[in-house]
């Protein structure tokens, strides 16, 4: 099989959502002093590229290992909002490009993955989903939507507003991908996976996200 990362990398003091503790994973045992190389996380649930689980917003919500693996993977929608303006509120009038969406996974390219640094730009003027195009998703039969920022619904009055519909309906989230070069030509066909980690009663979960296609295709 085929496959290509749409997954930010982690490491040290990497750019993260300004409300949450500072990135911190130190190499506490390396060659040849140690004998073994050995590394720490010290960072949230929903840092780097993540999922969100109901619990994340919904007092009572399902948590992330609620779900069977089969859930984190399907068929996907990319839809290419780079054109948008910095700040847009993502609604039905841009959603509506996306097409035929129901029962499938949509992910928001906003270019803003590319922008990923500890800028006020990057972390508050993100293009995001409002509150109204969250209702669009639900409404259209969405399994899943993403976007390339470490929040679907901007750091603004519409954040919550957008996790609470979203996760209210069971549309699961995932957050601060990176739509690298070539990812266009690559998606034709291909299957959208990203797998949580193992971790019970967790409001989210770090993950890799990665288009999947058979190696002949």
């Amino acid at each position: 099989m085929r496959f290509f990362d749409l997954s930010q990398p982690l490491f040290d003091g990497c750019p993260n959502c300004h409300v949450h503790p500072p990135v911190n994973l130190p190499r506490t045992a390396d060659h040849p002093s140690d004998g073994w190389r050995m590394e720490e996380f010290h960072m949230t649930s929903h840092t780097g590229t993540h999922l969100d689980a109901p619990l994340h917003k919904i007092a009572g919500g399902a948590s992330i290992d609620a779900y069977p693996l089969e859930t984190f993977a399907g068929e996907q929608v990319i839809l290419d909002l780079t054109h948008l303006d910095a700040s847009h509120p993502i609604g039905p009038d841009e959603l509506v490009a996306a097409g035929a969406v129901s029962g499938k996974i949509l992910l928001l390219n906003t270019g803003w993955g590319h922008r990923r640094a500890k800028t006020e730009e990057w972390i508050h003027r993100s293009p995001y989903l409002s509150p109204a195009g969250a209702e669009w998703v639900v409404e259209h039969g969405v399994k899943a939507v993403g976007i390339d920022h470490f929040s679907i619904g901007g750091t603004g009055p519409d954040n919550t507003p957008t996790h609470e519909v979203l996760l209210g309906n069971g549309v699961w989230v995932i957050e601060e991908l990176c739509f690298r070069e070539g990812w266009r030509e690559f998606a034709d066909g291909a299957t959208f996976m990203a797998l949580p980690l193992l971790v019970p009663g967790f409001s989210g979960s770090p993950c890799r996200a990665v288009l999947v296609r058979d190696s002949r295709s």
